[in-house]
């Protein structure tokens, strides 16, 4: 199927047309060990992350192994205090059970580090318009996905992960369970519903390049999408 991942000029990487598996970047999720499932948390709760993972084929997989192991080479070679195994124990991909299955990739966004809380990923459409705040990609959607790869060396373990810095939503799948008794009619318009939201809380409706986040806007030009 050939490869679909792109290194960008300043080191980032893009994943074009690749589908989304499990996205949980709407907000910050954690793994509920009592439970034995991940749920929705506080950003700055243990564990917090914003994260998806991703097909990939054996072409994309194999230039991913290249870079990551370029990525902890270098990393290795500039750190004079830790010593760093030969290779990463922990890398952002997994290979298929079967051969009939694709390559998993994996990226990921703590919620905070230290103190601070981080920015959400972004998340686009596919003419590069933000979407809402809080809006829940579904799997199966055919996206575009961004991101950093960095290695790391706990002393304990090491590795590589793709930090996520953000999504171009291609092709949205439809949620499962979605289907309805509806049919289509004329009426209420789905995207009246901001405009009307705003408008009976009394609220100012904005205006749509101000519904980019300081930093997306200020950064846009970066914006690999």
């Amino acid at each position: 199927k050939g490869n679909k991942m792109k290194i960008l000029s300043n080191g980032d990487v893009l994943f074009e047309g690749v589908k989304a598996l499990y996205p949980r970047i709407n907000r910050t999720y954690k793994f509920d060990s009592v439970d034995n499932k991940t749920v929705p948390c506080d950003a700055m709760d243990d564990g917090a992350a914003y994260e998806t993972s991703f097909e990939l084929t054996k072409a994309e997989a194999i230039e991913m192994h290249k870079q990551c192991m370029a990525v902890f080479k270098e990393a290795a070679s500039t750190d004079t205090k830790r010593k760093w195994k030969d290779k990463p124990q922990y890398l952002p991909y997994r290979e298929p059970a079967a051969d009939d299955q694709p390559f998993v990739g994996k990226a990921k966004l703590k919620g905070a580090y230290g103190n601070e809380k981080t920015k959400p990923p972004l998340q686009k459409d596919a003419e590069k318009n933000a979407l809402p705040d809080g809006f829940q990609l579904t799997s199966g959607s055919t996206v575009n996905v961004w991101g950093k790869l960095f290695a790391y060396n706990t002393g304990a373990v090491s590795g590589v992960s793709l930090r996520l810095k953000g999504v171009q939503v291609l092709e949205l799948m439809e949620r499962e369970g979605g289907d309805d008794p509806f049919s289509a009619t004329t009426g209420f318009s789905a995207a009246k519903a901001s405009s009307e939201v705003s408008y009976a809380s009394g609220a100012p409706i904005p205006k749509r390049e101000e519904t980019l986040s300081k930093s997306a806007s200020d950064f846009d030009d970066e914006i690999p999408f």
